[in-house]
């Protein structure tokens, strides 16, 4: 496994995150316990999760089952960044939701209970909040931190706007500020290009990708696997890109390598990324990825993917004149 500083901090993750929103409601406790040993057995030793994830087992059920495997071995804490959110709505209480300073409090006490943990090493902003003030919730934030219970902040979903706003708001305030962003990013998907990819580098921030398969679409597999894949929205997609996909999967299959494997590997050579969110359902999907942080993709080869997937324009200004 290799490693990369998450954005300015001096924190080191691995270039592989764990995704755990498949834990419990496609994932059983103990494959996710599978999970979870091999991955930190392979050296990823950044996991990722919700308050909100859980789907029909109810919200905060994947944060309980990785609280159940941290307290098997209460050492398994100890070499591992631990990263959750905060904003989706955890019950029909109206004020249970978004980011005001009230809500990031309670929220971050319910996160440390379910994962029975005292600190969240990152806190991150799981959509921009429209109606919140950037200093009410900095000044949450800040609150987090002086009480030991986060350590960073990151974001997720923001536009470019919203991260330089909110850095500046902080730097104002004298502190350190967004140090991550989780945003949307694969192949098919490069819009974070245009504007978020910049101001994230400006700003000395990192980068996590998620859906880097883009739900399966350049996964590879077999269209009649379960999951994500099956869905209208992807059978859809896998008919309008149908010639882009072939034309991928002729250049995989010269590579020697699966498309999941070189998708991977193309968002880890991009910009500012620090980390890619790998989110298994069960342990041979891990597997069949892990050897990916070991994997670099040639000038000619990216050029080639550059090719077939375009990008969407000259970033950061590409409608500047």
């Amino acid at each position: 496994m290799k490693y990369r500083q998450l954005g300015r901090s001096a924190l080191k993750v691995s270039e592989l995150c764990l995704g755990t929103m498949n834990f419990g409601p496609r994932t059983s406790k103990e494959d996710s316990f599978a999970i979870l040993n091999n991955a930190v057995s392979a050296g990823i030793n950044f996991v990722d999760t919700a308050n909100q994830y859980g789907g029909s087992l109810g919200v905060g059920t994947t944060e309980k089952i990785i609280g159940s495997w941290l307290a098997e071995d209460l050492s398994r804490r100890d070499n591992l960044v631990l990263a959750t959110k905060v904003y989706e709505p955890m019950s029909d209480d109206i004020n249970d939701r978004g980011l005001s300073a009230r809500h990031i409090q309670s929220a971050c006490e319910a996160s440390l209970q379910r994962l029975g943990v005292d600190c969240i090493d990152l806190y991150q902003m799981h959509h921009l909040d429209r109606v919140a003030p950037v200093e009410e919730i900095w000044q949450a934030m800040d609150r987090l931190v002086e009480q030991g219970k986060i350590i960073y902040v990151g974001s997720s979903n923001f536009p470019g706007w919203k991260i330089a706003q909110t850095n500046e708001k902080a730097a104002a305030r004298q502190r350190l500020g967004l140090v991550s962003e989780q945003s949307l990013y694969n192949l098919v998907e490069r819009r974070v290009e245009l504007e978020v990819l910049p101001a994230c580098a400006e700003y000395g921030v990192g980068v996590i990708t998620w859906s880097p398969l883009a739900g399966g679409l350049l996964s590879g597999a077999d269209s009649s696997n379960e999951g994500r894949r099956k869905s209208d929205a992807v059978q859809k997609e896998l008919q309008l890109r149908r010639h882009q996909l072939e034309q991928f999967h002729q250049l995989c299959t010269e590579l020697g390598e699966t498309p999941a494997a070189v998708a991977l590997s193309w968002n880890l050579a991009q910009l500012g990324v620090t980390s890619v969110i790998v989110g298994p359902a069960d342990l041979p999907q891990l597997q069949s990825v892990l050897h990916v942080p070991e994997l670099t993709l040639s000038a000619d080869v990216l050029e080639r993917l550059d090719t077939i997937f375009p990008p969407c324009g000259a970033a950061p200004e590409a409608y500047a004149w």
